[in-house]
């Protein structure tokens, strides 16, 4: 296999027609791909870029995307990519953060992306993909008059996705580009297609729907919005193998009319691979039941690998996450990462890629504090079973996972915080069937205030002023006196617990609720 950083170069030219891209915004034969690559890397050298540099990407799902990838990987950049969703504020700190020399967004978020270009003075270079930006260059014409041959200095690039942390302010988690785990789960040929349902910001769908098919020189099709019935349409019309999905589109894809779903052909599929997210047991049999022994879950992070399990394997062993693989990749132990012996419930510890090992950037404190030797912990609780499987009982203290997206919820707290009519607030994860879980903020409010459906309906629309909606809470109650420990910190294990057992008589939720 070619270098790392230049794996396109290696098939466009074994591969050159073959279409790399396919996408609503357009598409890329790897050639196509491999050349416009070049061009990008040549374009923003002469824009001052240097190996080592940093480059923040806010970008739909388009050609485009992987072309930026691409770049950064062969010309030593760090890539940043930014969800698109979040406020210019949110986005500018996080641009800021990394220390992007040159921050590339698409013309479709410009109002977002001026206003994030504001806070970061470190951005030298600001280029305007499908369409103008005001202040930005535009993407083509640094393109032009580029050459396409491969550049004669390759240096392998990385990424640096951000993370929140219990304080609610992202990290950058970086890792040095590294060769692909797991490529045999996949089991890849030429003649296979992958297709992409989600969001590029995302690292799994950047990681396993872009990143490690055109390694593998797959074509990839690419969905700039999910939609179920769509999913289904392309499977049919491209002959899909691949892909991967979260817990939340298995739901939605199980909730078509039983008509819908048998007009599709999905005979297919080869591996539909989820993560992200835990799934029902009852929603992941009826999609082995549909789609056939094709499901494989993953449980790992943007830190590192974990565990992989497979269809036969599972209905074994339902609810597993999977057997560690080498037996040393995953184990459960206590706070000093000693070993807990099987059914035992303890944390769960992951070990560190050997190359590619993340850290947290600008904070070797939190990365030092991360390791416990070559192994590290996201704080998630479970067990090994008798043959080595693993169960995860709970998932990191606070975090709220809905539709396969993190939520921090000290996030939020800080913001409703600061409405005057808040005493106190603990946003915390409540089920879901659509979702898994959902955000809801529970408010103690000062004194002399009176709780209404339109205080709640208040709280979220300050909320949604000063953060990205998916981050918001949907509902909001009140309550007299929030649960606290003994040393007065608000206990949100507690209140967790009171909301998943509803009919228990000492869970006091008012009826005055608003649900967004």
């Amino acid at each position: 296999m070619a270098r790392q950083g230049m794996v396109i170069a290696y098939w466009a030219e074994r591969r050159a027609a073959h279409p790399a891209i396919i996408s609503p915004a357009g598409s890329r034969t790897f050639a196509e791909l491999n050349g416009r690559a070049n061009q990008l890397v040549r374009g923003l050298r002469r824009r001052g870029l240097r190996a080592g540099d940093a480059v923040a990407l806010m970008c739909g799902n388009r050609p485009e995307y992987a072309e930026v990838y691409a770049a950064c990987m062969r010309a030593g950049w760090r890539l940043t990519p930014i969800n698109w969703h979040l406020t210019g504020g949110e986005a500018g700190y996080i641009v800021a953060d990394c220390e992007a020399k040159a921050f590339v967004a698409e013309a479709a978020l410009a109002a977002t992306a001026r206003e994030a270009a504001r806070y970061a003075p470190s951005v030298t270079t600001r280029i305007a993909v499908g369409g103008g930006i005001d202040g930005f260059d535009d993407y083509e014409r640094a393109l032009t008059d580029q050459d396409a041959a491969n550049i004669d200095d390759p240096t392998p690039g990385g990424t640096m996705l951000y993370t929140s942390g219990t304080t609610g302010r992202p990290k950058g988690v970086y890792r040095e580009q590294s060769p692909p785990e797991n490529l045999k789960i996949w089991g890849y040929r030429e003649d296979h297609v992958h297709l992409c349902t989600g969001p590029l910001y995302h690292a799994a769908p950047l990681g396993m729907s872009l990143h490690i098919p055109l390694v593998c020189g797959v074509g990839v099709v690419v969905m700039d919005r999910w939609d179920a019935e769509a999913t289904l349409q392309l499977i049919e019309a491209h002959r899909v193998t691949h892909t991967h999905m979260v817990p939340t589109m298995f739901h939605r894809l199980l909730a078509l009319p039983a008509a819908t779903r048998r007009k599709y052909d999905v005979s297919s599929l080869f591996a539909v691979v989820h993560g992200a997210a835990p799934c029902p047991v009852n929603v992941k049999h009826a999609m082995i039941d549909w789609f056939g022994p094709v499901i494989f879950e993953y449980y790992g992070a943007t830190e590192g690998a974990g565990t992989l399990v497979d269809s036969k394997t599972w209905l074994q062993k339902p609810g597993t996450v999977g057997k560690p693989q080498p037996p040393d990749q995953v184990f459960v132990g206590d706070e000093a990462a000693t070993k807990l012996s099987p059914h035992a419930i303890g944390l769960v510890w992951l070990k560190a890629p050997a190359q590619g090992r993340f850290r947290y950037f600008k904070d070797d404190a939190k990365t030092n504090a991360s390791y416990r030797g070559d192994h590290f912990t996201l704080g998630d609780m479970g067990y090994l079973d008798d043959d080595g499987y693993l169960f995860l009982t709970d998932r990191s203290a606070n975090l709220i996972i809905s539709g396969g997206v993190n939520i921090y919820p000290a996030e939020v707290d800080g913001v409703l915080i600061d409405h005057p009519a808040v005493g106190d607030v603990a946003t915390i994860g409540v089920p879901s069937e659509e979702w898994g879980e959902e955000v809801k903020a529970v408010v103690e409010l000062k004194t002399g205030v009176q709780q209404s459906p339109a205080l709640a309906s208040e709280l979220i629309d300050f909320c949604r002023a000063r953060l990205a909606h998916f981050k918001c809470p949907r509902s909001v109650d009140f309550i007299d006196k929030l649960p606290r420990l003994d040393s007065g910190k608000v206990s949100k294990h507690l209140l967790r617990e009171r909301y998943r057992q509803p009919s228990e008589a000492h869970l006091d939720r008012p009826s005055d609720n608003v649900e967004a």
